[in-house]
Parts: structure tokens; C-alpha cells; sequence
């Protein structure tokens, strides 16, 4: 943690947090707040080119979703890069519209008890210790830079052939 050199103040926020991060990074940390699949994760971390996005569902309640926030910034932190499930050429046929490596980042994440996770959770965890407040937005506007990203996501939603008669 000490190697983070966050600053030593107790009132420290999660819009700072990102902002250290975003400068030790050289590139902005942004969090926003979307709609995610049922069936997906609670939260993303979607590096690109310029910036680092962490998408957190906005429907968790807002001590939630402050976890949630902090486990990405453990990925973040760590430098945790995605194993790769599936090749670059498989990745455009079936998400064409998506750069392969951002797919790879993303989807070759594993969202279980490995090691990656852990030690996520665990960071998160410790830096948490330090955000003074709890409280979160509940909805962070999504920059216009994020919008191509967040609209995929938001699309990710099951299809309705796969949804059942009780649930239309």
C-alpha cells in the first residue's frame, strides 16, 4: 500500500483515488455507473488506448457498489492482464465490432477464486480502508468517450428468445 504513495490525509475520496491512480497511470481513471447484464459481473475494468473505465452496475446499493469500485482498482493497481480465451481472429468473427485486445483484456479475466481475484479483492480491500466516505453516486454520467463502450455492455442484456415465458 505504502508503495501506492496515496495521500495521507484520512478524507480520502473515490474521485481522488481514481485521480492518484490516473496519474501514477498517465492515463485518466474514469468510473461509470450502467445497467449490466443479470447475469454478468458487478463490475469491469476496460482499459483502452487513453483511458482506464471502470463500469460498475448502478442498480448494487451504494456501499456496494464502493466495493465493487475498489476490487477494479485492484486489477487496476495490480497491472492484471486477461489470460487469453479466445484468438484475436475468433474474438472479430464473433465481436466484430469490439477491438480484439480490449476483448481479450476484458473477457479473459477470470471472475472466480484464482489468484488475480484475490489478490483484486484484497488491495481493494486495503485501500479501502482509507476512503472516507461511503457514499457513492448513484448514477456517474457516462463521458462521451465511453458512450461506444457503455452502449456494448448495455447491449450484452439476454436475448429475448432466452428469456422465459414468466419474465417477458
Amino acid at each position: 500500500m505504502h508503495a501506492l504513495g496515496l495521500p495521507l490525509n484520512e478524507g480520502l475520496t473515490i474521485d481522488e483515488l481514481c485521480d492518484h491512480v490516473g496519474r501514477l497511470r498517465k492515463r485518466p481513471v474514469r468510473v461509470v455507473s450502467l445497467a449490466l447484464p443479470p447475469a454478468g459481473p458487478h463490475g469491469l475494468w476496460v482499459s483502452t488506448e487513453a483511458n482506464d473505465y471502470i463500469f460498475v452496475e448502478e442498480r448494487l446499493v451504494p456501499v456496494h457498489q464502493q466495493q465493487v469500485v475498489l476490487h477494479e482498482i485492484g486489477h487496476v493497481v495490480c497491472d492484471h492482464d486477461a489470460s487469453p480465451v479466445m484468438t484475436e481472429q475468433a474474438s472479430r468473427l464473433l465481436l466484430p465490432s469490439l477491438d480484439p485486445d480490449l476483448v481479450l483484456r476484458v473477457m479473459g479475466r477470470e471472475h472466480t477464486d484464482s489468484a488475480a481475484e484475490i489478490e483484486a479483492e484484497m488491495v481493494g480491500s486495503l485501500i479501502g480502508r482509507r476512503i472516507s466516505n461511503w457514499a457513492v453516486q448513484r448514477t456517474l454520467e457516462v463521458p462521451p468517450e465511453a458512450r461506444a463502450i457503455a452502449e456494448r455492455l448495455a447491449a450484452l442484456e439476454a436475448p429475448a428468445s432466452r428469456r422465459s415465458p414468466e419474465h417477458p
